[in-house]
């Protein structure tokens, strides 16, 4: 087998779960993560559709259903907290609406990757690349440590703003597409009884300015959850390392809000897992050049308020480890067959993420928001087929082939 040294850059879900199946067909993966250790903290994902398939192929049902959330729905709720349209899990299907029923913490799935491969995957802690050079036999990359490596291949899997992608293929400004809003996420310790359902407060727009939500989630862990917060800031610029000010941003657009944002906003300057980012999505005409190649939100990210974003990544890497192996290493087989096998699922979940959330989560009028309420009150009495149009469909695009299995191959 040729190219059996792979370098994957980022140790979160995309790049854990390729260094796992590398591992498995006989590659030599190393990682390097930017943090000093496994992250802790971190917002909600799902896992839907064809992504559940890949869980179950790693043996990693159980450790996902224990860290599980136990949502059992959304509600919309009044200034006074009364819940004015609700929906449940079972209306959409196996994969979920905007509440899926395989929920948990980014990291707590990000910690059991870890768990599965960290006997046998080398990995880099603190460190990041700064530099790399590719030539027709191999990748050496500098890192912010000052050492040198030499690698058969190299893979992007750290993020939207992915420094390997920076290096390899240019700047941001010519894939990152701005969507228009602002997420932010972080975890209270909160003792009333949420009753499973993630509660959704929303601010209709008014006068010039635009819709608003607020949130609250319930965790795993008892007497915490998850407060979010949505919003839209046309123009708005900010330091992605000034956590303070970001804060300041999310205070200033909630300041005026009813029913508990008062309380989540004074715990959130303690929070110590804080997330704020714009809303964006990664489009690229191809995912790779020579001997590097992109995976996970580096390489398409649908927007962290998809849904869809971990399904991708889990499939993304599960496709472009078995490719590899397919090809017996040869990364220009390879890196064709992985990108006409999710390019289909990438567009669609794409699509699904640009024209499916703003309007209920940030809705620019008292009507608008009306109307968001009407139509998931009438939600229950749809055939699943109709309520399911959304996500169900996107998430079920790729069909896995068995790589492992010689008759696949």
């Amino acid at each position: 087998m040729q190219n059996r040294d792979i370098l994957v850059s980022g140790g979160g879900i995309a790049g854990a779960t390729l260094a796992y199946w590398l591992g498995r067909y006989g590659f030599r993966p190393t990682v390097v993560e930017r943090a000093p250790a496994p992250r802790t903290g971190g917002h909600g994902i799902d896992i839907r559709g064809t992504a559940r398939q890949v869980i179950e192929r790693m043996g990693l049902v159980a450790q996902v259903q224990n860290a599980r959330i136990r949502n059992r729905g959304m509600a919309w709720i009044n200034e006074k907290g009364k819940p004015v349209a609700r929906m449940n899990l079972d209306v959409f299907g196996p994969s979920g609406g905007p509440v899926a029923e395989w929920a948990l913490l980014r990291t707590d799935l990000a910690r059991i990757l870890y768990d599965a491969i960290r006997d046998d995957v080398e990995y880099v802690f603190d460190d990041a690349i700064t530099q790399v050079r590719q030539d027709e036999d191999g990748v050496t990359v500098t890192f912010a440590s000052g050492e040198q490596r030499r690698f058969d291949l190299l893979v992007g899997a750290d993020g939207v703003h992915s420094a390997v992608r920076g290096l390899t293929f240019g700047p941001d400004d010519r894939c990152v597409r701005d969507l228009n809003s602002f997420i932010s996420l972080y975890s209270v310790d909160w003792d009333t009884d949420l009753g499973g359902s993630q509660l959704m407060y929303t601010l209709p727009g008014r006068a010039g300015r635009p819709g608003r939500t607020a949130a609250l989630r319930p965790l795993a862990e008892p007497g915490r959850a998850m407060a979010g917060f949505f919003f839209r800031d046309p123009g708005l610029e900010f330091d992605r390392r000034d956590t303070i000010a970001q804060k300041h941003v999310v205070a200033r657009h909630f300041g005026d809000a009813g029913w508990e944002v008062p309380g989540l906003l004074a715990k959130m300057w303690d929070a110590s897992d804080f997330y704020f980012d714009r809303v964006e999505q990664v489009h690229l005409d191809t995912w790779s050049t020579r001997r590097t190649v992109l995976v996970g939100d580096a390489a398409y990210c649908a927007s962290p308020m998809s849904g869809i974003g971990t399904s991708l990544a889990l499939v993304g890497a599960y496709i472009l480890a078995g490719e590899l192996f397919r090809a017996d290493g040869d990364h220009r087989t390879a890196h064709a067959a992985y990108e006409s096998a999710m390019r289909g699922f990438t567009d669609r979940a794409q699509e699904f993420a640009r024209t499916s959330g703003d309007n209920g989560l940030l809705p620019d009028s008292p009507r608008q928001m009306w109307l968001r309420n009407q139509s998931v009150r009438a939600l229950p009495y749809l055939p699943r087929r109709i309520a399911g149009r959304g996500l169900e469909p996107v998430a079920h695009t790729v069909v896995l082939d068995d790589y492992a299995n010689p008759a696949h191959r």
